[in-house]
């Protein structure tokens, strides 16, 4: 892990990482990494049928995202210049292991660790979560066209995944910090209150990491 802040956001669908990072680019002046979504020629047909496109989905989204952190690492963090996504790589495989059957994820997951074995590691990840109720509001008030077709079933399988995920990365990883945050309790579209105050966790939290290098 580089001294060079990369800090991402996660969360499951609907949750407000894109939202929140924009804000976070704006705030620190950090470049802003945004996952490819809309261009994935195979994600409205996942949502309509998740057996049958999983695998091809789940295969675009890593290669692409494999690109982007590259050309990140070469662009930004090389040269000392702060990022904030609105993803962190972990989140193949919580899709991958929700979508494909044991011997595609095995294929998978295999693929996944040779592309990621030298990414670039968050410094601190923020992690918002929030009840199914909250994630399919915001889902409908945004709009996209290729979530129409979510099942609330999956959204909420999904939501459950990543809180899985997260407490084991917690505990695998405890030199990145992980500021969780509840959609729930906090409106930071709405509320410039609640979005200073994750401003405040965050900055705080990056000071401490400075202090730590500097011991």
């Amino acid at each position: 892990m580089g001294d060079t802040p990369f800090i991402t956001v996660e969360g499951p669908i609907g949750v407000g990482k894109t939202s929140l990072a924009k804000a976070i680019s704006e705030q620190f002046n950090f470049a802003l990494l945004k996952e490819i979504v809309d261009e994935n020629p195979f994600l409205g047909k996942f949502y309509e049928n998740i057996e049958e496109w999983s695998f091809q989905t789940e295969m675009f989204f890593l290669c692409n995202r494999f690109k982007q952190l590259g050309d990140i690492n070469t662009h930004y963090l090389s040269q000392n210049k702060s990022v904030v996504a609105d993803y962190h790589i972990f989140k193949n495989l919580i899709f991958a292991q929700r979508s494909l059957n044991p011997e595609e994820y095995e294929k998978y997951y295999k693929i996944y660790q040779i592309l990621t074995s030298d990414m670039p590691k968050p410094n601190v990840i923020i992690y918002l979560n929030a009840s199914l109720d909250t994630l399919l509001k915001r889902i409908k008030v945004r709009g996209r066209e290729v979530e129409k077709n979510i099942s609330p079933l999956y959204l909420e399988q999904l939501s459950i995944d990543y809180e899985n995920t997260m407490t084991i990365f917690e505990k695998e990883h405890p030199e990145i910090p992980v500021l969780r945050f509840s959609g729930d309790e906090l409106d930071f579209v709405k509320s410039e209150q609640d979005l200073n105050y994750i401003f405040q966790k965050l900055s705080s939290s990056l000071k401490t990491r400075n202090r730590s290098k500097t011991l």
